[in-house]
């Protein structure tokens, strides 16, 4: 009896790093960490001074009190009451949706259209090569029936 042997453990961790998968997730990382510093510099520099106009640059001042009398401090801790900050809530929401449409705008969208561009050249391409490629059967049927019409009808056949 011949026993499979097994890979070790360093070649299958080996093998789970060289899956494209594992590398584009790396790579999705990496730039999705840099892509949230400007998502985060246009909410500051953009929306924050556009909600500004209305009421405060910030959006984390924005809240409701649930349990009165609410007391939060400068640093953030709650001092009495049970306050709500909606406005944190809001800041971040805005961040996802800016996120979420600069990714499909400049990379989903764009990526979409060339590949559907991709799909359609190599479908009229191999719709081509089926028309211009014809079995080796057929012609010999074509070769056949050829030379039958040229000899013309047999003895037999009259």
């Amino acid at each position: 009896m011949s026993a499979k042997k097994e890979p070790s453990v360093l070649q299958g961790f080996k093998a789970f790093l060289m899956r494209g998968n594992v590398v584009d997730l790396a790579v999705a990382v990496v730039i999705g960490a840099a892509f949230t510093n400007i998502v985060n510099s246009v909410v500051k520099g953009i929306i924050n001074p556009l909600v500004g106009a209305i009421g405060t640059q910030n959006l984390d001042s924005y809240s409701s009190c649930l349990k009165a009398p609410c007391k939060v401090a400068p640093d953030g801790t709650v001092q009495s009451g049970v306050p709500i900050l909606w406005g944190s809530v809001l800041g971040s929401m805005l961040t996802f949706l800016i996120t979420a449409a600069v990714v499909y705008f400049l990379m989903v969208l764009p990526m979409s259209k060339y590949l559907a561009r991709q799909a359609a050249r190599k479908a009229a391409r191999e719709g081509t090569k089926e028309v211009i490629e014809v079995t080796e059967l057929e012609v010999l049927k074509e070769i056949r029936d050829a030379l039958v019409a040229q000899r013309g009808p047999g003895p037999g056949e009259r």
